[in-house]
C-alpha cells in the first residue's frame, strides 16, 4: 500500500484519485452496444453474451425448473443466513414509510404529498467474480414494500449458462417472477430499450463494473431513471491508537477482494496505527482465496497520515467514501461532522460487512465521489413523490389576484384569464 504523510491540501485530488476510467474513455463502447440493442434486440444480446460470457444462449429467461433447482442446490444454513437477513433489511426499510402531508396553506386552499411507486423497475445484479445475491435483498425487498409492480432482474450467466443458484434462489424468495440471463452492457440497454424478451423499465437499479456504471449513465439519455452512479466498490477507514489494527486490516481487505478496481484508504492520526495495519494486511493477504484480486486493488490504495482531527475530517468530506467506517476515540467528532459518505460504521466491532449482509441498512451506495450529492439506495429510491391541490370558492378569492398580478407581470396573459374567468364566475353569483 501506499504511505502518504501529511499531504498538503493542494494534492488531495491527486491523492485521492480513484483508479477508474472516465465515462468518455469507455462511453463509445457502451453506445455501440446500446445502439445495437435498439435496433436488434435479442439478437444483439446473443451476440454479446457469447462474446462477454463465453455462452451460446437462445432463450434467456430463466424457468420455473431452473429456480426450483438452484433451491435444492443452496445449503439450508445459506438459506437461513438469507432469511435472517432479509428479515433485518424489511423492518429497517418499512420504518422508512412516510404518511401523506397534508397542510392548508391559505384559506380554502389545500396541498397536500403522497407517495406512489414506480411501476416498473429493473434491478441489475453482478454474477462475475462475485455473485452479489445480496444485492437481491438490497433491492427486491425495498421495491415489494414500495409496492413497485413490476420487477426485472437480469445477471450474467457462467459459461453453461446458468445463473449461481444463490441468485436464483433469493431472488424467488424475494417474490421476484421475471428474471433474464443477461450481464454487462447489453442489460443495462435491454432495460432501457425492451427487447422481444425483456420488457423495458423505468428505472434501474444495481451496482456493477465500470462498464455497468458508464452504461446505467449512458440509460438516463434514453429517458430512463437510475439509482446513482454506483461502480467500482470503495472503503475509507478512519483510525487512530484505540482501533484494532487487525480489525482494520480485515475491513480493507473486505472491499479490495470485490475487484481489480476497489479502493480502499486508511486515514489515521497515528503512524504506529498506520505501520501495524500494513503489517495486519500483508499477514491477511496470505490467506484469502481471491488475493490476487486482493493484491491488485491494494496496490491502488493509500496509507495516509495526517497531524490532527480537523484535518481528517476535511479530508474524508472531500473524498466522499462509499463506505466510511470510523474506529477512533474522538468518535462523536467525526460522526457528527461527515457531510460527504454513502453509509457510516461506528466503531469496533461494525465492520463494513455487517451492512453488505445482515444488519438492514442497504448496500446499494454511491461510488467514486458521488455520496457528496447522492443517496443511497432507500425506500424513497422506488417511489415518487406526487403533489396535489384542490382549491374551493374562498380559495380562490384568496389567492386569485395575487395569480392574477403574477401571471400578468411575466406576460402570460391566459394564466391569468384562467384566474379572472373564475373570480368573475363568483361575482355574478
Amino acid at each position: 500500500m501506499n504511505k502518504i504523510y501529511n499531504p498538503d491540501k493542494a494534492e488531495w485530488s491527486t491523492v485521492l484519485k480513484r483508479p477508474t476510467q472516465t465515462v468518455a474513455d469507455i462511453e463509445q463502447t457502451v453506445e455501440a452496444i446500446f445502439k445495437e440493442v435498439q435496433s436488434n434486440g435479442d439478437e444483439t444480446l446473443k451476440k454479446y453474451t457469447e462474446k462477454f460470457d463465453g455462452v451460446v444462449l437462445e432463450n434467456f429467461v430463466v424457468s420455473k425448473d431452473e429456480i426450483e433447482e438452484a433451491s435444492t442446490l443452496v445449503s439450508q444454513e445459506l438459506k437461513d443466513a438469507i432469511q435472517l437477513a432479509k428479515n433485518n433489511i424489511e423492518v429497517f426499510h418499512k420504518a422508512q414509510k412516510t404518511s401523506k402531508v397534508l397542510v392548508e396553506t391559505a384559506k380554502g386552499v389545500q396541498c397536500w404529498q403522497e407517495k406512489r411507486p414506480i411501476q416498473k423497475v429493473g434491478l441489475y445484479i453482478p454474477g462475475g467474480t462475485a455473485p452479489l445475491f445480496s444485492t437481491i435483498l438490497m433491492l427486491a425487498v425495498p421495491a415489494t414494500i414500495a409496492g413497485c409492480e413490476e420487477l426485472v432482474l437480469c445477471s450474467p450467466p457462467n459459461k453453461e449458462g446458468k445463473i449461481n443458484p444463490a441468485i436464483l434462489y433469493t431472488a424467488n424468495l424475494c417474490g421476484v417472477k421475471k428474471i433474464f440471463k443477461v450481464g454487462g452492457i447489453q442489460a443495462i440497454a435491454s432495460m432501457t430499450f425492451g427487447t422481444e424478451s425483456i420488457p423495458e423499465v423505468y428505472k434501474i437499479f444495481g451496482p456493477g463494473n465500470q462498464f455497468v456504471t458508464v452504461a446505467k449513465q449512458i440509460a438516463t439519455k434514453y429517458g430512463i431513471s437510475i439509482d446513482m452512479p454506483a461502480g467500482p466498490s470503495e472503503l475509507l477507514v478512519l483510525a487512530d491508537d484505540s482501533a484494532n489494527a487487525a480489525f482494520v486490516a480485515s475491513d480493507l481487505l473486505s472491499q479490495a477482494e470485490h475487484g481489480v478496481d476497489s479502493q480502499v484508504i486508511l486515514v489515521s492520526t497515528s503512524k504506529d496505527m498506520i505501520d501495524a495495519v500494513e503489517k495486519e494486511v500483508e499477514k491477511q493477504l496470505l490467506e484469502l482465496p481471491r488475493k490476487d484480486i486482493a493484491e491488485k486493488a491494494i496496490a491502488n490504495s493509500k496509507l495516509i497520515y495526517v497531524a490532527d482531527d480537523q484535518t481528517a475530517n476535511d479530508l474524508i468530506n472531500a473524498y466522499g467514501p462509499e463506505h466510511y467506517i470510523v474506529c477512533v476515540e474522538n468518535e462523536d467528532f467525526f460522526v457528527n461532522n461527515i457531510k460527504n459518505a454513502g453509509s457510516v460504521f461506528i466503531g469496533n466491532y461494525t465492520p463494513e460487512s455487517a451492512g453488505d449482509y445482515a444488519s438492514g441498512t442497504n448496500h446499494t451506495l454511491p461510488t467514486n465521489g458521488y455520496a457528496k450529492q447522492y443517496s443511497g439506495v432507500n425506500l424513497d429510491s422506488f417511489m415518487k413523490s406526487m403533489t396535489f391541490q384542490k382549491i374551493n370558492e374562498t380559495g380562490i378569492k384568496e389567492i386569485g389576484a395575487a395569480i392574477e398580478i403574477m401571471a400578468e407581470a411575466e406576460g402570460l396573459y391566459a394564466h391569468k384569464n384562467a384566474v379572472t374567468l373564475r373570480l368573475n364566475s363568483l361575482k355574478n353569483e
